[in-house]
């Protein structure tokens, strides 16, 4: 699922000080803090992870290998928020560069009744470096609801016609060898999914659920990836999560229904080393370490 610049100065220069009480004299009872201060107008978070495999909607983006994760998020008090996520790359297709993902993210977020949450974005994905086609943006729609430990969300994600999603490429044959089958296509995508995240009553354990259906072009773009690589295919995910501090430890199953057939004729660039021995979809165990601040 992707300028780094400007996101960071705005995070910087957002960030709030806060004035510090003076010292009481000695034996003095100190004061309480200050409940009725109200909140801070902007918040900064993000994390930054090490996971075993970035799988991207299923898919592997870097060879079935290590990747280094991070972002941040800066969010208003309206509503309003924006950020950045990035991840390194490695054997899948052609990314070029610095073989870099960077998300830019902006949306805004709401509750129209309470323990029910609307998120409306946008994400911009960027390959740093890459060729200028493959670049896309992807609207998405997010709605959630909570009630106690249970966490449920819908959403749906469309991006229009861009190159980026088009069929430049028939085969994986065809990408080797750098032949364009149809130079400049634009094509759509289609993502829905849904969530599920719910507590373990006293235990730092989380479980986690994921299912999507994606629906686009079924080939290459021009870079020799694809969002949705054998035109239509469903993943999901099973995992637990446990927290220390700000550290979270997760592991996941994760797996879609794209067959070894079905991606044949996307060797090699639909493989593992891009040498045709093995399929980047298959079922994996995704191990990550994450840390929030």
């Amino acid at each position: 699922m992707r300028t780094s610049s400007l996101i960071t100065a705005l995070l910087l220069a957002a960030a709030p000080a806060y004035a510090q009480d003076a010292a009481a004299p000695p034996g003095a009872t100190p004061s309480p803090p200050d409940e009725t201060a109200p909140p801070p107008a902007v918040t900064i978070t993000g994390s930054a992870a090490l996971v075993s495999d970035y799988r991207f909607r299923g898919v592997s983006q870097s060879d079935e290998e290590l990747a280094l994760q991070a972002g941040a998020t800066l969010a208003h008090e309206s509503g309003l928020y924006a950020g950045f996520w990035g991840s390194n790359l490695s054997g899948w297709g052609t990314f070029g560069g610095a073989n870099l993902e960077l998300d830019l993210i902006a949306g805004y977020k709401f509750q129209p009744s309470p323990n029910v949450t609307l998120d409306l974005g946008v994400t911009y994905y960027m390959y740093p470096g890459g060729a200028d086609e493959t670049d896309f943006f992807e609207p998405y729609v997010k709605l959630s609801g909570t009630q106690g430990p249970l966490t449920l969300t819908a959403g749906i994600a469309y991006a229009p016609p861009q190159q980026a999603l088009g069929r430049y490429y028939f085969t994986g044959a065809d990408a080797a060898a750098g032949v364009y089958n149809d130079e400049g296509d634009k094509e759509d995508n289609l993502y829905v999914f849904g969530d599920a995240v719910a507590g373990l009553s006293g235990t730092p354990f989380t479980l986690k659920g994921h299912i999507g259906y994606s629906e686009g072009n079924r080939g290459l773009g021009p870079n020799a990836t694809s969002v949705t690589p054998t035109g239509e295919y469903w993943d999901w995910l099973l995992g637990v999560d446990t927290v220390w501090r700000n550290l979270t430890l997760g592991v996941a199953y994760v797996d879609t229904d794209i067959s070894r057939n079905e991606a044949a004729y996307l060797q090699p660039s639909f493989s593992k080393g891009q040498d045709g021995a093995g399929s980047i979809a298959d079922a994996t165990v995704v191990v990550s370490l994450t840390a929030a601040f």
